[in-house]
């Protein structure tokens, strides 16, 4: 297959790269830059120039490839809203590309958008309130394509993909630590975050454009949920810092910020119905092996 890529240089993206080419895809990757542009090169991919607000490029790409796995976001979140009407619109766009082709169109979407407080599956819809509501449309346009001839799924990533070159909230977590001199969660830390090995997610990606059924869900998770005291105790062990209970919403914001309710959420979520429907098992370490092994306290 010749995919097209967004997010082809981030760190999710780049080990698609990797897992598409070595499974003998060709890959077309979105670079907005002359540097990410000359890393897809590198790696032996091919370009396309564009970004999420080029509908225009985005919806040539999807034309000329085979299948299109979209993993670019803007990841900042104090302007959430904004950034999820872009990627509403760079998703319609490209959907509108394939209609009527048959060809697979993946998309990246969250856990976190899921009901909490329980085991969350893949037969459960996205919330359509709050900030997950400002998704939910994303996902409703993937899932809808498939009644136009588009073999479309998601692929939902829990709050942690972890590995070698991670940027994302368990980092966050650490450099707030590492700044206050001392781990914290809120209330007692039973509150749990499902995560998976970014090479884990990779994979489940490239099965996914391969082979994933029209209007799949499906959930890139390979630890369920591991309680933010255990993750916190990690971070003050690595960190050589003492571990605190912030006890109140208000001590959790002045602590976090716009992070505080993103530490809060309990999210654990399943992927057995991931395993049997696409064969999938997750192979890369765990997250808190991870954070003790892999470099995240350097």
């Amino acid at each position: 297959m010749r995919v097209f890529l967004t997010g082809a240089t981030g760190f999710i993206g780049s080990a698609i790269v990797r897992e598409l080419l070595e499974a003998g895809h060709t890959v077309l990757g979105l670079a907005r830059g002359d540097e990410s542009a000359a890393k897809l090169t590198a790696w032996g991919a091919e370009v396309q120039r564009g970004e999420l607000t080029d509908v225009d490029s985005l919806s040539a790409g999807a034309r000329v490839c085979d299948g299109v796995i979209h993993t670019a976001f803007i990841h900042d979140f104090t302007r959430f809203a904004d950034n999820a009407e872009i990627d509403r619109r760079a998703i319609a766009a490209m959907a509108g590309a394939l209609s009527g082709t048959g060809k697979a169109l993946v998309t990246a979407s969250g856990t976190a958008l899921l009901p909490p407080s329980r085991l969350a599956t893949e037969r459960d819809a996205a919330s359509t309130e709050g900030a997950a509501g400002l998704r939910a449309g994303a996902e409703a346009i993937v899932l809808g394509a498939a009644a136009n001839g588009v073999r479309s799924s998601i692929v939902r990533l829990p709050p942690t993909v972890h590995g070698a070159g991670d940027k994302g909230f368990v980092p966050t977590l650490i450099a707030v630590a590492r700044k206050a001199g001392f781990a914290a969660h809120p209330g007692d830390g039973s509150n749990r975050w499902p995560a998976v090995h970014r090479l884990d997610a990779a994979r489940l990606f490239r099965l996914a454009v391969e082979k994933a059924a029209p209007g799949a869900r499906l959930h890139s998770v390979g630890e369920e949920g591991i309680a933010m005291r255990t993750i916190t105790e990690t971070i003050g062990a690595g960190l050589g810092v003492p571990v605190r209970a912030l006890t109140s919403p208000d001590q959790v914001q002045a602590h976090f910020g716009w992070f505080g309710t993103i530490i809060g959420m309990d999210n654990p979520s399943s992927s057995a119905i991931t395993r049997e429907t696409l064969g999938w098992r997750p192979t890369g370490p765990d997250l808190i092996t991870d954070l003790r092994e892999n470099g995240y306290f350097a």
